[in-house]
Order: structure tokens, then sequence, then C-alpha cells
């Protein structure tokens, strides 16, 4: 059986998961239109306007789409952490070694093109969007910008050559009152009984104002994380700027403290029953499945929370969750995910605890020197 590899070939890079994984696994595949937008470096300002390199592989054996990945460079990263690292990511694979080692060596040779020291995955396609590859919880159903991917996915990656490294997880809770006063402490109810602090839903009207309010937070909150990188305006709205369509001021929020952005909580509803409905496409049922989605949702996803650096410490980020979760809760959601965090991210995992979340998935990333 022949095996063959593609470059830029959309098509059956778009089809891979569908030909390899069963129609019934919590797989849920990106719009084919962001990927798309994703995959063109002169759409995507991580290419476009910071000087990445990408392209992407498809892997077909007598004709069939068995395994993707792309591979690409983000120069302001290596740049901010001092690195020569090339990113890996979308890797979906038939449980295929020979297709995951042909694969996996063009990515290198394209690493070592641009003179890379370390191959490192799985980035859809950087730390602020999807990240790592999923190690455990494999029935758990993945929400919004989450990954999912079969048990024979770190196999492959072992068996060429990658070490897991950086654990993360994923997380869900339920949503009830009970939840959000499990928050709440002397300095969170001082926050919220205080009227220098002030509560603004991101609502579609203000959207551009709010999202540039929620980058500045972000930027400025995670600036000591790992892998961090801050995101510029175009970037910001390339990422998230379709949210307007999607978002549910509701739940979605801004905190200010004298008049300034303080902090933020970008909460959206799960958009992975419509995804997974019309397989990744706006054909002429996807009104229909949004309509039927939006009228029968029951669980929302944060993508994340940030408090300025300045503000660190007093309880802000509680006071944010409590406001989101009792929202949450008025609007008829049962559950909630949270994306991923690191196990480095100690205030975050207490948050966790707070809320009673379960831990949904295991992520790692995993990494080869070259």
């Amino acid at each position: 059986m022949s095996l063959e590899l593609r470059e830029r070939d959309l098509d059956g890079f778009f089809e891979v998961p569908f030909a390899v994984y069963p129609a019934d696994s919590p797989y849920v595949t990106p719009m084919r239109s962001d990927l798309d937008r994703y995959l063109d470096p002169a759409r995507n300002p991580l290419m476009r306007d910071g000087g990445g390199r990408l392209t992407h592989f498809t892997a077909r054996r007598d004709g069939r789409p068995v395994g993707r990945l792309v591979v690409h460079t983000h120069p302001a990263s290596n740049l901010r952490h001092g690195t020569r690292r090339c990113q890996f990511g979308f890797f979906d694979c038939d449980d295929d070694v020979e297709a995951a080692r042909a694969l996996f060596a063009r990515a290198e040779a394209f690493a070592r093109d641009q003179g890379c020291d370390e191959l490192v995955g799985s980035f859809n396609l950087t730390a602020m969007q999807q990240a790592g590859v999923l190690t455990d919880g494999f029935a758990g159903v993945p929400y919004t910008d989450m990954v999912w991917g079969p048990p024979h996915l770190p196999r492959l990656l072992e068996a060429c050559g990658f070490a897991a490294t950086f654990p993360m997880s994923t997380f869900e809770f339920d949503v009830g009152p009970e939840t959000a006063d499990r928050l709440l402490g002397p300095r969170q109810r001082a926050i919220l009984d205080d009227p220098d602090w002030t509560w603004t839903p991101i609502s579609r009207r203000q959207f551009k104002v709010r999202f540039e309010e929620a980058r500045q937070c972000l930027n400025d909150g995670f600036s000591d994380n790992p892998m961090f990188v801050p995101l510029t305006p175009a970037e910001f709205d390339f990422q998230a700027g379709e949210m307007m369509w999607i978002v549910d001021p509701a739940i979605a929020s801004l905190v200010h403290y004298k008049g300034q952005p303080a902090g933020v909580v970008i909460c959206i509803p799960d958009l992975n029953p419509f995804q997974k409905a019309v397989k990744g496409r706006f054909g002429p049922t996807a009104l229909f499945h949004f309509l039927k989605a939006r009228l029968r949702r029951r669980r929302a996803v944060i993508i994340f929370y940030s408090v300025k650096q300045a503000l660190h410490g007093q309880g802000v980020n509680g006071a944010m969750l409590h406001r989101v979760t009792r929202a949450l809760d008025e609007r008829g959601y049962r559950q909630c995910g949270v994306t991923w965090i690191s196990d480095e991210n100690t205030a975050s995992l207490r948050q966790m605890e707070k809320l009673g979340a379960r831990r949904l998935h295991r992520l790692h990333l995993f990494r080869k020197a070259i």
C-alpha cells in the first residue's frame, strides 16, 4: 500500500479526521473556512505581520487521507523566550506509524531549514489558541477551543522520538448558585460592594471597544506566563473577532477599576454541537443547526480570564468568576468548561478547586530536539 505526502493539500487536510476517526468519537472539527484562513500566510497576521513561516502536509495511503500536520515558526515567541523552536499543530492521524514518521520527517526538515533546534506541539496555532495533545480523559466531550485526539496519537509521537512535557488539564464544573457562592470571601465581597469596581457586558454594540480592553487585560495579566506572547490588535482580532456573532453578553464581562479596564472573563456558549452537526461546513442546513444549538444550549466555556498584574492577589478573579457563574445559572446553562490550565498555574488551579471543577482532559506538549 503506497504512502504519499502532499504539501498544502487543504481539501485532503480537512478530510483527515473524518477518514480516520469514528463518526461517534468526541472529535470536533474546526470550520473549514477557519482552517482556510489560519493556514493562509497572507491572511494570518502571525505570518503576514510577524514574520512566521508555515506549511502543512497531508499523508495519503492509496489516495485516502490518513494523516495531517501543520509546522510553523513563531519568531516573537522565540525572541521573547530565548528559544529556537519550531511548532507543530493539527496533528491527526490513523494508527499508522509509517504515516506519522513521514509527516514528522518533513516537519523536522522544515524546522532545520528555519534554523530551529527543537520541534514542539501541538499548537493550533499558538499557546493562546488550542494547545496540547490529549493523554488522558479520552471519553470527555470537549468544549469549544479544546482539543481531542485518540489514545494512539501520544504513542505515535513517542514512536517518532518525541517526549511528553508541560502537563496541562481542562476542566468542567456544574453551574448553580451554590457553585458561584463558593468563590466568595471577604475580599471578593468587598470588590462586589465597592462602586469603584464597575461591570460591563461585552455586547455587539460595543464589541470592538470591549475586546480591545480585553486584549489589554490579557496581555498585562498573562505577561509572566510560560510561552505567552502579547497579542497584537491584528492577532487578537484574527483569533477572536468572530466571537461578536456568538457572544452572550450576560456571561462575558469586563471589570473596570476607577474607570480603567482591570480584568476580563471571556465566556461563550459551547459551539461544538453546532460544528459537529454541520461537519465543519457552512452549507444549506447551517442556519437551522445554529438556531437549534442556540435554543438547546446548556454548556458554556471559559476561553480565558485575566486580571492586570497590579491587581493580582486582591480577589478579583474570584469576584469575576462569581458574577459569571451566577449569570450562567440565570441564563439556563448547566455545565461550563475551562480551557487548558498548566500544572504550574497554581492560582488558577485553586479557583478550579473552589468551583468544585472536575478534570475533563489531561494534555501534554511533546518535544523533540532536532
